[in-house]
C-alpha cells in the first residue's frame, strides 16, 4: 500500500521507491507519516496494542534516503561500504542495498546476512584485519575477494586459505580524531611495520591492491583524515619503490555522524581536499569507506515504557523495561549520550507530550537488578506515572546490535515498526 501511495507521488522519490520495493521491505507494512509525525504513528502503535507495553523500534527510511543525498553531494567520488556492525537489522541492510550501498562485513554471519538480501559478494569487504581461518576460507568459497591485515600472521592465512584475494594494508591512523571509541589500540600497522608487511605480501604472492584506515568510531575532529590520507600515500609510494604493482583503492575508514552540527561536512571537506593534494596523481583510485553510526544512529527511534515509579522528596524515580544491559549499551561501550523525551498516554491523554508543564529532577533505570544499570540522572521530566512512555531518538547505532539477555531481557526481541517519513529537500 505504501509503495502504491509513493509511486504516485513523482519520480522525485525514485529512492524511497526502491528502498520500499526492496526484497525484505516489500513484504513488510511500512507506514508513511507526516513531515512531524513521528510522535503520532508511536502514539498509535501503543494504542492498537494496549496490552502489549514492551520496547520497540521504529525505523524511518525517509530518514536513510536523506542520509544517502547528503553523502552523494558531500562525497561523491567515495563508496560507502556500510558497516554492518553498528546495526544489522534485514531491513534497513535491505534499503541500504536497495540504494546501492556495499557493505563492510567483520564476520561470516555478516557476509550471509548481506549475500541473503541478493546483493553480489563484490559490493563486501571483509573488513576484519584478523580472521579465523574457517572464516578466511569461507569468504573464498561465496566470491568475497577484498580483506584488510595488517600482520605478517595474517598474511600467513591468506596465502594458505584464500591467495586470489586482494588486500588492503590496514594503517594506524596518526590522530585518532577525537573519537568515542578509539580503533588504533587494537588494529593498524605502524609505521616502520609498513615495509616489512608490504614485502611479506610481495614474497607470498598475495595482491596488495592499496591502504586502509580508520580514525575512530564518531570522530569528533576532521584533521585526522587529512593526516591519515597523508600516510596511505606514502604507501602507495612505498609499494611502487618496493617494485610491486601500483596500489588502486584507498579506504578512509569510518568515523562521520549524521547528528546535529558540522561533523560530516567537516570531514568531507578535509577528505575531498586531502585526496586532492595527494592522491592528484594516482589515475584510477578508486576512494571507499565504511560509514556505520553516519546512516543507522538518527534512522531509528526507540519507545520504552515505564514500568516502576519512585518518588524521594523532589527526584523522580523511573524504571523502563529496555537498559544497560540491552538498547542502552550504547551509553557503557560507545560512550553515547541518550536524551529522552516523555509520552504521557496514560496518564496525560490530554497533552500526551507534556508540552509547557512543570518538571522534576529525575532518575530513569533498566529493568536489571543491577544498580549500575542507570540510563539518566539529573534528567528533567514531567510527572508521569506507570504505563507512560519515554521516547529516545537517535538509536540506530550500536544499540540493539551490542545488547544481550541479561536477567531474561531478551534485547534481540525487541520489533522494528517501518515507516517513511517525507526525505529531506536536496
Amino acid at each position: 500500500m505504501a509503495y502504491e501511495q509513493l509511486r504516485a507521488m513523482g519520480s522525485s522519490h525514485k529512492s524511497l521507491q526502491a528502498v520500499l520495493a526492496a526484497p525484505g521491505v516489500k513484504v513488510k507494512k511500512v507506514t508513511s507519516l507526516s513531515a512531524d509525525g513521528l510522535t503520532d504513528f508511536i502514539q498509535s502503535m501503543i494504542s492498537k496494542k494496549q496490552e502489549m507495553k514492551d520496547p520497540f523500534y521504529v525505523l524511518d527510511f525517509g530518514v536513510v534516503v536523506s542520509l544517502m543525498d547528503k553523502w552523494k553531494r558531500s562525497l561523491p567520488n567515495v563508496r560507502p561500504f556500510y558497516a554492518v556492525k553498528c546495526n544489522p537489522h534485514p531491513a534497513f541492510l535491505a534499503a541500504l542495498a536497495a540504494l546501492g550501498v556495499s557493505f563492510d562485513c567483520a564476520s561470516r554471519a555478516e557476509i550471509e546476512a548481506v549475500l541473503a538480501l541478493g546483493v553480489s559478494a563484490d559490493r563486501i569487504i571483509y573488513a576484519n584485519p584478523c580472521k579465523a581461518e574457517a572464516q578466511i576460507k569461507y569468504a573464498a568459497s561465496v566470491g568475497v575477494n577484498l580483506t584488510t591485515f595488517d600482520s605478517r600472521e595474517e598474511i600467513d592465512k591468506l596465502r594458505r586459505w584464500h591467495p586470489k584475494c586482494s588486500l588492503l594494508l590496514r594503517l594506524k591512523a596518526p590522530d585518532d580524531g577525537g573519537a568515542r571509541c578509539p580503533l588504533g589500540p587494537k588494529y593498524g600497522a605502524l609505521p616502520e611495520e609498513v615495509t616489512p608487511l608490504l614485502q611479506a605480501a610481495h614474497v607470498a604472492r598475495l595482491t596488495v591492491a592499496g591502504v586502509s584506515f580508520h580514525v575512530g568510531s564518531g570522530a569528533t575532529h576532521s584533521r585526522a583524515y587529512s593526516g591519515a590520507i597523508a600516510a596511505a600515500k606514502a604507501v602507495f609510494d612505498t609499494a611502487v619503490g618496493l617494485g610491486m604493482p601500483r596500489m588502486s583503492i584507498l579506504n578512509v575508514g569510518g568515523g562521520f555522524t549524521a547528528g546535529v552540527g558540522p561533523q560530516f561536512e567537516d570531514a568531507a571537506a578535509t577528505i575531498n581536499a586531502a585526496i586532492k593534494v595527494h592522491f592528484l596523481d594516482e589515475s584510477g583510485l578508486t576512494v571507499i569507506a565504511e560509514p556505520g553510526r553516519f546512516f543507522a544512529e538518527t534512522a531509528f527511534t526507540l519507545a520504552t515504557n515505564i514500568i516502576g515509579k519512585r518518588v524521594r522528596g523532589k527526584l523522580r524515580e523511573y524504571w523502563i523495561n529496555d537498559g544497560i544491559y540491552g538498547s542502552m549499551n550504547c551509553i557503557l561501550y560507545d560512550h553515547a549520550t541518550v536524551t529522552a523525551t516523555p509520552l504521557a498516554c496514560t496518564s496525560n491523554r490530554s497533552n500526551p507530550t507534556c508540552r509547557g508543564g512543570k518538571t522534576y529532577t529525575s532518575t530513569v533505570f533498566g529493568p536489571t537488578c543491577d544498580a549500575l544499570d542507570t540510563i539518566l540522572t539529573g534528567h528533567q521530566l514531567p510527572e508521569l506515572q506507570v504505563n507512560d512512555w519515554l521516547l529516545f531518538p537517535n538509536m540506530g547505532a550500536y544499540t540493539a546490535s551490542a545488547g544481550s539477555n541479561f536477567n531474561g531481557f531478551n534485547t534481540s526481541a525487541i520489533p522494528t515498526h517501518l515507516a517513511f517519513s517525507p526525505p529531506a529537500p536536496c
